[in-house]
């Protein structure tokens, strides 16, 4: 196993969104980075947390977003992996360098975290679109913070976060999960679905809006995807913080989702692929 270098692995891919940091619901802002999101949970009167940790060499960025919204010097009490894929880790070891703090993750996502494995390999064979098909140039390898990483509580909570579960969202990776505030149904979602079609460029760059499944080239088990969507959908949430796209709310999202549970196959799934299996 090796791990990928963040200078070697930069995408120059961004979107109309990049660097704006938004607010999407109390105590909920996000930044959209490059092509994904990154979210900061804001807890209690001095403390937040981060979900999710961006693309490669993107850590300034975060700093700096973290301390427009809470001032200079401003570092967490914890951050959150929804999993371990290089667009939600990228700038991890330099923002631990820089807070030194707790970082949580399930504990199926630990080896990917640890040094002790690399992600299968990106499927450039799906179709969807442009971004899909050079998905192969993406780095696969698992990253190794074991000195900072701690499996979540069994239990769903998070002591950094009162007021909210984790729910573990398999297929998209083994041990994705996705953060729910029951109080007012706020969702932080990772790549369980998205709310733009991530495989297609310029759907990416002008980040239109629309009900999608997890990124295609990466997900590896879609059967246990399709079951994620119908637990979160179940939930019937009031807005959705998705890893790729802007975020989706009241009704427009739980009909979304209510389409996506019932049309998984067409929306979602890929017509063919390396991680297609026969009996899905």
């Amino acid at each position: 196993m090796r791990e990928y270098d963040s200078e070697q692995h930069y995408m120059p891919i961004t979107s109309t969104t990049s660097g704006m940091i938004v607010n999407s619901a109390e105590g909920v802002d996000y930044i959209n980075i490059q092509i994904v999101n990154v979210c900061f949970v804001k807890t209690a009167e001095d403390a937040w947390v981060l979900v999710d940790a961006g693309m490669p060499k993107s850590a300034q960025k975060i700093i700096e977003a973290a301390e427009e919204l809470y001032g200079k010097g401003a570092k967490p009490v914890a951050i959150i992996l929804t999993h371990g894929h290089f667009d939600h880790v990228g700038a991890i070891h330099e923002l631990l360098e820089v807070w030194n703090v707790p970082v949580y993750a399930h504990s199926m996502e630990l080896p990917y975290l640890t040094g002790r494995k690399d992600y299968p390999e990106p499927d450039n064979t799906v179709d969807g679109g442009l971004l899909a098909k050079f998905s192969n140039l993406f780095p696969n390898e698992g990253i190794n913070i074991s000195q900072h990483v701690k499996p979540l509580p069994r239990d769903g909570h998070i002591d950094e976060m009162p007021g909210w579960q984790w729910i573990h969202t398999p297929g998209h990776t083994e041990g994705h999960i996705s953060l729910y505030r029951k109080s007012d149904g706020v969702l932080i979602a990772g790549d369980a679905f998205c709310t733009v079609k991530q495989e297609s460029l310029f759907k990416v760059m002008t980040q239109e809006q629309e009900i999608s499944g997890p990124p295609r080239y990466l997900t590896t088990d879609w059967q246990l995807a399709k079951e994620s969507v119908r637990k979160l959908s179940d939930l019937n949430p009031h807005i959705a913080i998705t890893g790729h796209g802007i975020p989706m709310a009241e009704q427009t999202l739980q009909q979304s989702l209510i389409t996506l549970v019932r049309e998984f196959d067409d929306i979602a799934m890929p017509e063919t692929g390396r991680y297609i299996k026969d009996d899905e």
